[in-house]
């Protein structure tokens, strides 16, 4: 094939196609499915001249529609024809009716124009009705606005605030949607909140008024309380100890009966207590009006401010807290100082606890508790300054009572106390501190009162009423005949009737500490120990040493102290009484009286000696040798034989005492006395002694060996005592017998004759004798008799000073 043909098969070709796609534009066009001016762009973006055979084709087609139409026109024309034909024939028909109607309409419009105006007169009343029964109708709905406003106005006159804001609720959610379009109920909208702040400025005012009224009810609500608490608890004991005596009756017939008398006292004056009391029993609710509170909390609840108004509420009543825990400077002069301070935290705090129960959230138990121990803190402080300044056991038992009621009555409205019962404790020692003050006086009294002489008695009666006073029992004194003496003075049976009074005194601390028996036992010991330990003992020793009490009293107060310490196993038994706790017990504390005695004894004994030797060195003073005496007088010394009539008078005293008390006072007398004899002759400022004035002293030294070997005091084996004056002896019989061979011989053995002689003491003498020779000799020292003696006396003093010299050198 050419290129002319396959160009010309080409075109033919691509007029196909272009047909082909205009006939298909031509296709949508005639479909309106596709927007027209979507369907004329893709016939424009085609190849040039799109245009014009696209117009081409266009014409065409609208050729064709145009023949399809003529030959439907043709075809249905005759049709057209004859419908011409009928409608020409009803015209004349049509005009007829037309005149008819137009007649007809109008004889209608003649005939109703009566009826219109009834008619309109009709619309005119329907129209008044209408009206009518709308006003009725809004009236209705206005009157109970109305009356509720009013209402609201005559709870607000009658200040029933919470009556009112529920009122005010209502109009607000029922009544003032009804009516909201009036201006009177814009108005009253309006005046609503103005009305609600007015309901919390006096509800406020009426919690404040309330507030002040219950800080000045505070103590008289705490009085009424605790009242009652105590009333409880004191019948609840009662009742309790009455039990207690029943069943001691059957199980210790032998006790003291004086826990019955107490319990039956008490049982009897609980019971007399709720005869008088018989009146209706005031509460909190009967003494404190607690509406304002509750209509506050109700009023703020309603509206919404409840926070506000209960923060209000614990911040007054933490200032009040902090007024009433302040206490008054002079609290702790009178027991009724700290009544009010008890008083008005009770109450403040019965009132909390009111709250607290009958109000949903106004106080929480979180709040209470930190208030309670914000309180605790303060009271224990305040409790402890001030009961430091008590000195009367009297009122610290009676601010203890106080203690014990406030803790109780607190403790019943679920308030924790345990702080305070551990305080008690501690102003339990000080109770003791000052009991034992007290107790140290009147230890004092009856010393001073006592004449330290055995108690007679002369009959029957008397010695009963001793022996119920002090349990003293000796087979011996029963048997003796009247008149009789007891061994002790009467200083015993006081001091033990004043300890059982301490006893006493120290249980009525003890008791309503909440504490058991066990523990008050122990208490009681252990006060009793410090009693005995500490006052008793240093009143013993005080009294010993006082410069009046002389050898008589000294060995009655040894006397006084062993029957004192016999007693305390029945002080021990009078706790067990008392406390119902056997001695058997594991951690039954003893009492320490052996040992406070035996101390006190010990003291008075040391005494005895003190004041023997210083009598002795009395005696001594009134001694008034010659020393330069040439011949001796023959008989001792008067000083002497009263001091040794004197030491035999004193101890016949001490037959009273234990056997080696006496024995050693004895002993003591007999070595200070020879001690005293012995410093005597070796005086320093004794320059010259004679022959006679040493014979003379001899003559002394012998009655004093007589008394010792007399027996003064029985006991002693042997020559035990003579052995006191063994040194003097000694030493006198060196220089009566002159042998100063022999004790120069045998100085240094055993068995030497003149062992106890030192030769320092032998050689002070003998220089002594000497230079008194000189003296008397001057003129008789030609004589071969003396010019010998006065040589050997210088010889025997050469020799002693060389064994004095080797001494020293070998010391």
């Amino acid at each position: 094939m050419s290129a002319t043909e396959k160009s010309e098969a080409c075109g033919a070709m691509f007029e196909e196609d272009t047909d082909q796609i205009y006939e298909n534009v031509l296709a949508e066009i005639q479909s309106f499915e596709l927007p027209i001016e979507v369907t004329l762009r893709s016939v424009y973006d085609d190849q040039p001249n799109a245009h014009k055979k696209f117009m081409e084709k266009l014409d065409a087609c609208i050729r064709n529609h145009d023949k399809e139409i003529e030959k439907m026109c043709n075809f249905h024309h005759q049709g057209f024809v004859d419908a011409i034909t009928e409608l020409l024939k009803v015209r004349t028909d049509a005009e007829k009716l037309k005149v008819q109607v137009t007649d007809t309409n109008r004889r209608f419009q003649d005939s109703g124009k009566e009826m219109i105006v009834q008619t309109e007169d009709i619309i005119r009343c329907r129209i008044q009705q209408r009206n009518i029964t709308t006003v009725v109708e809004k009236l209705q709905l206005c009157l109970p606005v109305l009356e509720m406003y009013s209402k609201l106005k005559e709870q607000m006159s009658a200040k029933r605030y919470y009556s009112a804001l529920k009122t005010m609720e209502q109009l607000e959610k029922v009544y003032f949607p009804r009516v909201s379009q009036y201006r009177f109920c814009q108005l009253m909208i309006e005046n609503l909140p103005k009305l609600r702040e007015d309901i919390k400025e006096i509800s406020m005012s009426d919690l404040k008024d309330f507030l002040e009224s219950i800080r000045k009810h505070s103590d008289k609500i705490g009085e009424t309380a605790m009242k009652q608490a105590q009333q409880q608890k004191t019948f609840n004991v009662a009742l309790q100890k009455q039990n207690n005596v029943k069943l001691g009756k059957n199980m210790y017939i032998n006790r003291d009966r004086i826990l019955e008398e107490i319990n039956e006292i008490v049982l009897k004056h609980v019971l007399e207590e709720e005869d008088e009391n018989e009146e209706e029993v005031l509460s909190v609710q009967d003494l404190v009006d607690f509406s304002p509170v509750y209509r506050c909390l109700h009023i703020y609840s309603v509206l919404g401010d409840e926070e506000t108004f209960e923060n209000y509420y614990r911040k007054q009543r933490k200032k009040q807290a902090r007024l009433v825990l302040q206490p008054q400077s002079s609290m702790h002069e009178t027991v009724d100082g700290y009544r009010r301070y008890f008083t008005q935290i009770v109450g403040f705090f019965v009132v909390e606890d009111h709250i607290l129960h009958v109000t949903q959230g106004l106080v929480t138990r979180a709040y209470t508790d930190e208030l309670w121990n914000m309180a605790l803190s303060k009271i224990i402080a305040v409790l402890r300054a001030h009961s430091s300044y008590c000195t009367d056991p009297d009122l610290v038992l009676e601010l203890k009572n106080l203690i014990v009621i406030f803790a109780d009555t607190l403790q019943g409205y679920g308030f924790p106390v345990n702080r305070l019962f551990d305080l008690l404790f501690e102003i339990r020692d000080q109770y003791n501190e000052i009991l034992l003050k007290k107790w140290a006086g009147v230890f004092r009294d009856i010393f001073e009162e006592d004449n330290y002489s055995p108690i007679p008695v002369v009959s029957e009666e008397e010695y009963k009423i001793v022996i119920s006073k002090f349990p003293f029992q000796d087979p011996d004194l029963e048997k003796q005949s009247f008149p009789k003496k007891f061994p002790m003075s009467q200083s015993v049976p006081h001091i033990y009737i004043q300890v059982k009074e301490f006893i006493y005194a120290s249980l009525k601390f003890s008791e309503s500490l909440h504490r058991s028996s066990t523990e008050i036992d122990d208490m009681l010991r252990k006060s009793t120990n410090l009693l005995l330990t500490r006052t008793l003992s240093i009143c013993l020793l005080n009294l010993i040493k006082k410069p009046h009490i002389g050898l008589t009293e000294l060995v009655q107060i040894i006397i006084n102290t062993t029957h004192l310490e016999q007693a305390c196993k029945y002080l021990e038994d009078f706790i067990t009484n008392i406390t119902n706790i056997s001695q058997e017990t594991v951690h039954t504390t003893r009492l320490y009286g052996l040992s406070t005695f035996k101390d006190a004894r010990h003291a008075a004994e040391g005494e005895i000696y003190t004041k023997l030797n210083q009598k002795i060195d009395e005696f001594i003073q009134l001694a008034d040798y010659d020393w330069t005496l040439s011949e001796p007088d023959g008989r001792a010394s008067g000083y002497l034989m009263d001091l040794i009539n004197f030491l035999r008078s004193i101890f016949q005293v001490f037959t009273h005492l234990p056997g080696k008390v006496a024995q050693t006072a004895c002993m003591s007398a007999c070595q200070h006395l020879s001690t005293s004899l012995m410093q005597m002759l070796l005086d320093s400022e004794l320059k010259q002694i004679s022959m006679g004035a040493v014979q003379q002293f001899n003559l002394d030294v012998i009655q004093c060996e007589l008394f010792a070997s007399s027996e003064p005091v029985p006991g002693f084996q042997g020559d035990t005592l003579q052995l006191a004056f063994i040194d003097l002896r000694q030493l006198l019989d060196l220089f009566m017998v002159w042998d100063w061979s022999t004790y120069l011989a045998d100085y240094g053995q055993p068995a030497s004759k003149y062992l106890r002689v030192n030769p320092n003491t032998a050689l002070t003498l003998l220089e002594k004798i000497k230079d008194t020779s000189k003296k008397n000799n001057i003129f008789a020292q030609f004589r071969k008799n003396d010019r010998d003696k006065q040589k050997l006396i210088e010889t025997v003093v050469k020799q002693l000073r060389s064994l004095v010299n080797g001494m020293s050198q070998h010391a």
